[in-house]
């Protein structure tokens, strides 16, 4: 068992507290078996809100449960307790996002694609924000800027 932590990065243009905008987001990732490090070929998806049964584990459950399709061993994934951490940081620093406990697999990628949502500096909540091709722009009408994430990039890290 590994505590995998996900980081983000990107670059704020008069936004902040950048975070998936609800709690049944669905969360993209690239996944490697441990036992023979084949890499799924699709990224799979898995959210806070669903629980499966893990096969032998004394009614154990995770978010994610998968069999690796080479060496058919059953891995399982599940998010720590701890809560979504808004992305905020002004320099374009990397900072954690969430932690995923992990038993026989490793993440080893993030799509961002979704709906995600933000502050304008204004206060304005931009609830619509789509990161599925990187970049998102938009303007705050309060505040009378532009606003946008750009040079979105994640990274993977032990806990």
């Amino acid at each position: 068992m590994v505590f995998l932590k996900l980081s983000i990065q990107a670059e704020l243009e008069n936004v902040s507290e950048l975070k998936p905008a609800s709690e049944g987001f669905e969360y993209f990732f690239k996944v490697k078996c441990n036992s023979c490090h084949e890499v799924h070929p699709k990224f799979v998806s898995m959210n806070r809100q669903e629980e499966r049964e893990v096969t032998g584990g004394k009614g154990s459950t995770a978010n994610f449960v998968w069999r690796c399709g080479m060496c058919k061993r059953e891995s399982s994934a599940k998010f720590d307790s701890t809560p979504i951490q808004p992305y905020s940081s002004e320099n374009g620093q990397l900072a954690p996002l969430l932690v995923i406990e992990c038993r026989g697999l490793e993440f080893i990628g993030f799509d961002p694609r979704g709906i995600w949502e933000c502050k304008g500096s204004s206060g304005a909540v931009f609830a619509d924000v789509d990161l599925g091709e990187g970049d998102w722009n938009d303007y705050d009408e309060k505040a009378a800027l532009p606003v946008g994430i750009t040079e979105f990039k994640s990274e993977w890290s032990r806990a």
